[in-house]
């Protein structure tokens, strides 16, 4: 449950959806009020990596387009009252798969009810019931934030 240096670290993820905000926010307010470190983590994987199903895509763009988009969502969210930024890296591969060997260690995982996957209509995303259900630690599930930008009744920490 602590990093290297004995500090509890809460994972989130981020993918720049609406929930995937309202999650960093919600990982941001608990860190401050527990004293623990936050590490973002943005996934993106390739499309055809595992088969033969798309053209040939450029490694490095994608990275490079991943790690960009981090930052942005990232400086997007954080307010001066956040302190210190949290960690963040980005990893290629199956985001729940990542998140869930992220949640290794971790005082809590937090994730957003509802990513980029197409499939819109369903109440919590396929990556969320995979944290859910196979994450090492505690999972917390943010709601999207209301059109006030209030967070839905329940999600504050």
């Amino acid at each position: 449950m602590s990093t290297d240096d004995g500090t509890s670290r809460v994972v989130v993820g981020v993918d720049g959806s609406p929930a995937s905000h309202a999650a960093l926010r919600w990982a941001l307010r608990y860190a401050r009020r527990t004293g623990t470190t936050v590490r973002a983590v943005g996934v993106y994987d390739l499309p055809g990596a595992e088969g033969w199903s798309a053209p040939a895509v450029d490694v490095l763009f994608d990275e490079e387009q991943a790690r960009r988009s981090l930052s942005e969502e990232l400086g997007a969210v954080l307010t001066p009252e956040d302190g210190v930024p949290p960690a963040h890296h980005v990893v290629r591969g199956n985001p729940a798969q990542v998140l869930i060997e992220e949640s290794d260690g971790a005082e809590l995982l937090v994730v957003g009810s509802r990513g980029r996957g197409g499939f819109g209509s369903l109440l919590l995303g396929s990556v969320s019931q995979q944290c859910a259900a196979h994450a090492s630690c505690p999972v917390v599930i943010v709601r999207p934030e209301t059109a006030d930008g209030a967070p839905p009744a329940g999600d504050t920490p």
